[in-house]
């Protein structure tokens, strides 16, 4: 993996697991560190009274998006459920937290489908870790045409849930698509705002004129046939000096906790998105016209301790009735991606129950 060098005044702002450059001296490595499993911690949970099916369809522009669809084992033949279509975070793949909501949900009676974005997991894209949000937003329209298809989901009763980064690209999903009748989102990043400002705000405009000119800068290399650049994601040594938020995002992106290297890629490269393409968040406003959705309902799920907090109360403050902002006490970002003490399942149930 080769990644920008950038300019070290920049970097050391950018003190995000997004934006941190992770071409800057190494830090020294944690030995040993298996990750915090408290709170019931457990990504890679595996349940046994569910029937999973790889599937496969296309989006809108033939590009195959693959995920896992998870069905109840007591249903009937010809049955038809609510469904509930699950996004991953932002630079992770399906694996990570997406497939661990959907087994709970389809626990509790749904049919659930954890997706791949394009270019990220087992679906199709190319380059791979591209950013490109308003494809990301129709993979989870796709979904709904493979559900509103299928003999399983109910049309009529299709909701979304989205992680973490899929919590904004659900949203931009749901302004166009009726079809999504009920959206929840969790720990959610509105990658477009975090990418022009940082968090309250922080970024200048010169800082990012100088992150986008670095981007332009390495199409021509590689259009030029040169070596893709990365950029961003999460660090790969940290130690006690690192930054609270590069140690949440590494305690699960770089442990036992939460590792997970899909087919094709490595673990240098994992969480990474490409330099050239990673500025296209900035043209990214997903909370533009989200009263539109109105009266289809919003559920906004965040740790009351979330660095990531402010995007869930910007997008709660501009959303229109039914809406609610659900705190979790004493959870921060990444808590909601595994700790299954803390996540609340029985919320989200109740949500997706009364509204599909």
């Amino acid at each position: 993996m080769k990644t920008s060098n950038g300019a070290l005044s920049l970097a050391a702002l950018l003190i995000s697991a997004w934006l941190i450059n992770t071409s800057l001296p190494a830090l020294a490595a944690t030995s040993g560190h298996q990750g915090d499993l408290s709170h019931g911690a457990n990504n890679f949970y595996r349940s046994e009274t569910l029937t999973m099916q790889k599937v496969t369809f296309p989006n809108q522009y033939k590009m195959n998006v693959t995920g896992n669809l998870y069905l109840p084992k007591d249903m009937k033949a010809g049955e038809k459920r609510a469904a509930i279509i699950v996004g991953h975070p932002m630079g992770a793949v399906k694996e990570q937290s997406a497939v661990l909501y959907a087994q709970q949900l389809a626990e509790r009676g749904f049919v659930t489908l954890a997706i791949d974005l394009s270019f990220w997991g087992e679906s199709e894209g190319n380059p791979r870790n591209a950013v490109l949000p308003d494809m990301y937003a129709e993979d989870f329209s796709a979904a709904v045409d493979f559900l509103g298809t299928s003999e399983f989901a109910d049309r009529e009763r299709i909701g979304v849930l989205g992680i973490c980064g899929s919590g904004g690209f659900a949203i931009s999903a749901a302004k166009i698509d009726p079809r999504m009748k009920a959206i929840a989102t969790v720990s959610m990043y509105d990658m477009g705002g975090f990418s022009r400002h940082l968090y309250g705000k922080s970024l200048t405009l010169a800082q990012r004129k100088q992150m986008i000119a670095e981007a332009a800068a390495q199409r021509y290399v590689e259009f030029s046939g040169g070596q893709t650049q990365y950029t961003g994601g999460t660090p790969h040594e940290i130690d006690e000096n690192s930054h609270p938020i590069a140690k949440e995002f590494y305690d699960f992106y770089r442990t036992p906790r939460g590792e997970y290297t899909p087919a094709g890629s490595s673990p240098e490269l994992t969480t990474h998105p490409t330099l050239s393409s990673n500025t296209k968040f900035m043209n990214f406003y997903p909370f533009n016209d989200i009263d539109s959705i109105s009266p289809r309902p919003l559920l906004f799920v965040a740790g009351d301790e979330a660095h990531s907090l402010e995007f869930s109360q910007e997008a709660y403050s501009l959303a229109a009735e039914p809406k609610e902002l659900y705190l979790v006490k004493g959870a921060g970002h990444v808590d909601l991606y595994d700790r299954v003490k803390l996540i609340p399942f029985d919320k989200l149930t109740q949500f997706f129950t009364q509204y599909l």
